[in-house]
């Protein structure tokens, strides 16, 4: 009796634990938060189990299945009523059979990329056709033409979510998304799409999302999706993109340009939102010598666009002036001259990439401007951060240093600019000077002077402001006066000196310096000031130390969290402070060599047994020391040998003589 009892309670216990799913990858039951009843929601995977065919036998009750990475070809009829997310996506799939979805009344996600969809377009768009409670399609790189989209688009009232990536896509037309009206999100990028026809996306009133990038198109000239919020239109051939005037409010908040040939700014509709413009790698400023000239055509081209035969006035200022942004990339593109006007209008625009154009100068060229004492001084009263690299600039106005109210972070690398010296007067300074006044910059934390061919920072070059981050790296014949970092000695916790064939380096008591870089020099020695510093990082590779000073690694061990000292010349037996260093992480300890008198050693393999190797060298040393001695006795007695004899002999010679 209590054996069939037992086997009784086993069973039961079995029962209730049995699997959700018999086969793949099992998931656990998920538990809605708050909820007081716990609702399953069953997923199973059999993602790359190099399946040919759908496994039979699937539990009725699935809501998630992941059947991508296979080799399926053939799509049956799916009894799975709950089932809500279907992947498919990287298999073999060229036969969908006209009612394998019939029984997916729940479905809502429908992962289809990466397949063959283009070769029975009856039979597969008759199956996608069923299912019209579709949230989310994706039906990427599966070499759809315009109407095999068409026809995969028919009943999709509900879809959110649309993606058709890397397909055959040439032209959009009207009748695209008839059938899909609720659309936010659309995907149609890597497609050869070189045209969109009138009243294509106008219907879709809740689109926020359109991405088509890397397509054929070529110009925008009558940009009307108001409902948007992000677009992206890189890497096209986009040459011009207008807006026409109107007073609607648009909602476009990103607007992606880059990889395009646009030859002008764009002309962005008159009350917008847009807070990202990214216009890197085009034509900008190419075939135009000054701001004036590029204004002028700008608007010359909107007015024929748009038809207009009243006078020509300034579309683009007149729209730019009324944009919220905050960030604009126009790195990348052929500019002579900085369009300070233009950009001036900003006056919310807190990031601005300008590097790799062709400036050279940045001159003060302002309309309405003379050296009168009414001078057309302009400012950007929001620029924090303003990259200007790789564009060979010589000159920099300082006016347009005193425009920069608040910068923050100046890129200036790959350059030739040089910081002013000390002794250059505000007068001197207002001037055409060749250099750059820094220390006007009172706001500055961030400054990179990475490769200008700087050969001399002097006394106070960087005084008034409030520098934490200073790159000086590459600067072949750097010399810097010993007193040039006084003025940000309070707070710079970065310095990179690297790579500036410096061999003395003289500092100042940095008192919130944490990391230092100053490897590929020449240095023998490190400043003793750095006992100011709570350095954290120190690089010193490549140069030619042979010792470090015992009580300076003493004091930094403190604060030190790794330090780089491989490449240099370091003497094995005058080495204490490597066992200071142990507890530091040092990356490159398995590269660091040091020397003794007989041969060089891993410094991690010198460090297992550091006594014998310089007890060795120091018997040696003994040694010689002792020979040393002897030959030193053995010469002084030769010595007075020789002098007792010469008196002897002149005594004699002189007894001789007496005679």
């Amino acid at each position: 009796m209590a054996g069939h009892m037992f086997s009784s309670l086993l069973l039961l216990w079995s029962v209730s634990h049995e699997p959700l799913i018999t086969g793949g990858t099992y998931f656990a039951a998920e538990v809605s938060p708050g909820s007081t009843q716990s609702k399953a929601l069953k997923k199973q995977s059999w993602s790359k189990q190099n399946l040919f065919t759908v496994p039979a036998d699937l539990d009725v009750t699935l809501r998630s299945l992941d059947l991508s990475n296979n080799f399926i070809r053939q799509l049956p009829t799916l009894a799975l009523p709950d089932l809500e997310q279907l992947d498919l996506s990287s298999n073999r799939l060229d036969l969908i059979s006209e009612g394998a979805f019939q029984d997916l009344a729940r479905l809502k996600n429908l992962n289809l990329s990466r397949n063959q969809l283009n070769i029975n377009l009856g039979s597969n768009s008759k199956a996608l056709g069923s299912l019209g409670r579709l949230k989310s399609l994706d039906v990427s790189k599966n070499g759809l033409s315009n109407d095999a989209a068409e026809l995969f688009l028919k009943n999709k009232p509900t879809l959110d979510h649309l993606k058709m990536t890397g397909n055959a896509l040439i032209r959009l037309s009207h009748s695209l998304f008839r059938e899909s009206g609720s659309l936010k999100t659309i995907t149609v990028d890597d497609n050869l799409i070189s045209e969109i026809a009138e009243g294509t996306f106008e219907p879709l009133k809740q689109l926020e999302t359109l991405n088509l990038a890397m397509n054929n198109l070529a110009h925008i000239c009558d940009f009307k999706l108001s409902q948007l919020k992000y677009l992206n239109l890189s890497r096209n051939s986009v040459e011009f993109f207008v807006t026409r005037e109107d007073y609607q409010l648009y909602s476009l908040e990103i607007l992606d340009l880059s990889y395009n040939k646009l030859l002008y700014f764009p002309i962005v509709p008159k009350m917008n939102q847009l807070k990202y413009l990214h216009l890197q790698n085009n034509a900008l400023g190419g075939y135009v010598n000054s701001e004036a000239a590029m204004v002028s055509e700008i608007n010359a081209l909107y007015n024929e666009i748009v038809k207009n035969r009243r006078a020509i006035k300034n579309s683009l200022h007149a729209n730019w002036r009324l944009m919220p942004l905050v960030y604009i990339d126009l790195s990348f593109n052929h500019f002579t001259f900085f369009p300070l006007e233009t950009l001036n209008l900003l006056s919310s625009v807190e990031t601005l990439h300008f590097s790799n154009n062709c400036l050279q100068n940045i001159h003060w060229n302002i309309r309405n401007y003379n050296d009168s004492r009414h001078a057309r001084q302009l400012f950007f009263h929001s620029l924090k951060h303003l990259n200007l690299q790789s564009n060979g600039l010589v000159y920099i106005s300082p006016r347009f240093i005193k425009a920069l109210t608040q910068i923050e972070t100046l890129n200036l690398q790959d350059n030739s600019v040089q910081p002013c010296a000390e002794n250059f007067s505000r007068q001197q300074i207002s001037l055409k000077a060749p250099c750059a006044a820094f220390g006007q910059m009172t706001t500055l934390k961030h400054l990179n002077l990475r490769e200008n061919g700087i050969k001399l920072v002097t006394q106070n070059s960087l005084q008034r402001n409030s520098l934490t981050y200073l790159n000086l790296r590459g600067n072949r014949h750097l010399v810097m006066h010993e007193r040039a970092l006084e003025g940000v000695q309070s707070t710079l916790q970065t310095l990179i000196i690297s790579e500036t064939n410096m061999s003395d380096l003289t500092l100042p008591c940095l008192t919130a310096l944490t990391e230092l870089n100053m490897s590929n020099n020449n240095l023998y020695r490190m400043p003793s000031s750095l006992s100011c510093s709570p350095l954290k990082a120190i690089d010193i590779r490549n140069n030619k130390f042979k010792t470090l000073n015992h009580s300076l690694i003493q004091h930094l061990s403190k604060n030190l969290a790794v330090m780089f000292i491989s490449g240099n010349q370091f003497d094995c037996c005058n080495s204490e402070w490597m066992s200071i260093l142990k507890e530091t992480h040092l990356p490159d300890i398995n590269e660091t060599e040091c020397f003794t008198h007989k041969r060089n050693f891993l410094v991690a393999e010198y460090l297992k047994s550091p006594s014998l190797y310089c007890l060795l060298h120091s018997e040696a040393q003994g040694v010689h020391f002792g020979q040393m001695i002897i030959i030193v006795f053995f010469l002084s007695l030769l010595l007075t040998g020789l002098i007792v004899f010469s008196r002897k002999f002149c005594c004699t010679q002189g007894s001789l003589c007496d005679i």
